[in-house]
């Protein structure tokens, strides 16, 4: 005090930044320790959240809105331990959220709740990968507007709904798994219509799930509907491929076991953790490299707003995007970490030529795809979905 005193009107400037360096949530010290090991962990700069607390600043009403709520639900595709890493961070930093959280498929995920929508009843309050349902959600106006959330502004254009209605959250590709120890790398196809011609892909040994608009629909894009057409065509009527009722990993799983050479598709985050299992499996993307992000929503009037608005603007952070990451290795979306470390077999994508997911061709193009899809999964012998 005595210091202060002497030092008179220059101390105080002085004393309230050194009290606001103190206080400064972008320091290390007072990062969440979840946060801290995530970062140990994944041997990264704590410098790289140096502006975490501008980007988790939201309205006070935010806040206070959320501790009345106390609780928030989520609907996603995430493994529960997976998730509970993923949540770690958010709950330290929200500790008067009670999360509730299911991992459910896409039937469940998204046809049941926006059933129970339409019947004004709420099963959860956000929910993610909306994927080919997106646009019967804005039909039905079942979609908040998020564009007042802050770190929407971190996601690239092109990754979020112009009018708000979906976020990126991270991005996909999905292209090929393989088995290494049935398939050797100078096979592998550099471009799609390489699968037509190699005759290893022949014979049952290529196993096709029923999911067309995780990739073909960017073909499609990328090359035009004639050439998708004709190959599509040549792929189920020459290569004459499994077709798959499993769903995407369970698909996986099978390519590791060596029940197929191969599966179409697979995302790089499930394919890299099946890796670290040990299991004999890796990745490969013919160009041109189906790309997408897993689009998130809140549901319109969702009872716990508060919270969802919170855990979205959390997500969408750069804590929350390196969180998300070391869950489940999904390359994260934010503009700032686009970056080489953060995503797995970089060296199948990086440079690559690459299409990208987006509503507009979900709207425009996907129903003309399904319905040239499903007419040749049947004609092939497939089953209908869901059946």
């Amino acid at each position: 005090m005595l210091i202060l005193k002497r030092l008179g009107s220059v101390a105080v400037p002085f004393l309230v930044l050194f009290l606001s360096i103190l206080g400064h949530p972008a320091f290390s010290a007072s990062l969440p320790k979840s946060t801290e090991e995530m970062l140990k962990k994944l041997k990264l700069d704590p410098a790289i959240l140096s502006d975490i607390d501008k980007e988790l600043q939201v309205p006070k009403g935010w806040i206070d809105g959320a501790k009345k709520e106390g609780k928030l639900r989520l609907f996603s595709t995430i493994d529960p331990p997976q998730a509970e890493v993923l949540f770690r961070p958010f709950k330290e930093r929200y500790p008067f959220i009670a999360m509730e959280y299911s991992r459910a498929s896409h039937e469940d995920r998204a046809i049941r709740t926006l059933v129970a929508f339409k019947n004004k009843r709420f099963v959860t309050d956000i929910l993610t990968g909306l994927g080919g349902s997106f646009f019967m959600y804005k039909e039905e106006g079942a979609l908040e507007d998020m564009r007042n959330i802050p770190n929407l502004k971190n996601n690239p254009e092109g990754t979020f709904d112009p009018e708000g209605l979906w976020v990126g959250m991270h991005l996909r590709y999905w292209c090929m798994a393989y088995n290494t120890k049935l398939v050797k790398k100078e096979a592998l196809p550099k471009r799609w219509e390489d699968l037509l011609t190699n005759p290893l892909w022949r014979n049952g040994n290529l196993a096709l799930g029923n999911r067309p608009q995780l990739w073909a629909l960017v073909v499609w894009k990328v090359k035009g509907e004639k050439w998708a057409k004709d190959f599509l065509t040549k792929l189920f009527t020459e290569v004459k491929p499994q077709l798959r009722r499993e769903g995407m990993n369970a698909m996986l799983e099978l390519t590791a076991a060596g029940e197929f050479y191969a599966n179409v598709p697979a995302a790089e985050y499930r394919v890299y953790q099946k890796t670290l299992d040990g299991a004999p499996v890796s990745y490969t993307c013919p160009e041109p490299v189906p790309a997408a992000v897993s689009e998130m929503g809140i549901l319109k009037g969702a009872p716990n707003i508060n919270a969802a608005r919170l855990f979205i603007n959390w997500f969408l952070s750069k804590e929350g995007q390196i969180a998300q990451y070391l869950s489940d290795f999904a390359p994260p979306v934010h503009k700032d970490l686009r970056r080489k470390e953060f995503l797995p077999f970089a060296d199948q994508i990086l440079g690559k030529q690459a299409g990208f997911r987006d509503p507009a061709i979900e709207l425009e193009v996907q129903p003309k795809l399904l319905e040239f899809w499903d007419d040749l999964w049947l004609r092939s012998g497939g089953r209908r979905r869901g059946r």
